[in-house]
């Protein structure tokens, strides 16, 4: 199953870090833009296209994760319906875990890059865990 293997291979890749690590999530729905032309309407109704809005974003140690199910599951009682979830690790340093200043930081420039469309650095998951190319 994508979701297990995907998410499962992000956990076990930052427990392996030397520093401490957070994973930070954005949580994003797609909206249809004002001033949508029809086509652009007709695309949204099939699925394609729309602008991606973030709903909320979380912090979480790896450690405090155990599947991407149970993520799902506090997501939906956290936040409204989502379609994708963005995905980052944030290192510590000298054994330590990053700072909640530098999380805090961190968050905010994702939530900044996702609402400008600039997200390719991030994993990108669908709601049931597979991996989403956006283009």
């Amino acid at each position: 199953m994508p979701s297990a293997s995907h998410f499962d291979q992000l956990l076990k890749a930052a427990a392996a870090q030397p520093d401490p690590q957070r994973l930070l999530f954005v949580f994003a729905q797609a909206e249809l833009p004002e001033g949508a032309t029809e086509e652009q309407r007709k695309n949204f109704v099939a699925g394609k296209g729309g602008a991606l809005t973030p709903l909320a974003c979380v912090d979480k140690a790896p450690a405090d994760l155990s599947t991407f199910d149970a993520l799902v599951d506090e997501s939906r009682n956290a936040c409204p319906p989502w379609q994708v979830l963005f995905v980052a690790a944030l290192a510590g340093q000298d054994g330590k875990p990053p700072s909640t200043a530098l999380v805090d930081s961190a968050l905010h420039a994702m939530v900044e890059a996702v609402k400008a469309g600039r997200f390719g650095s991030y994993m990108a998951l669908s709601p049931n865990g597979e991996p989403l190319v956006m283009s």
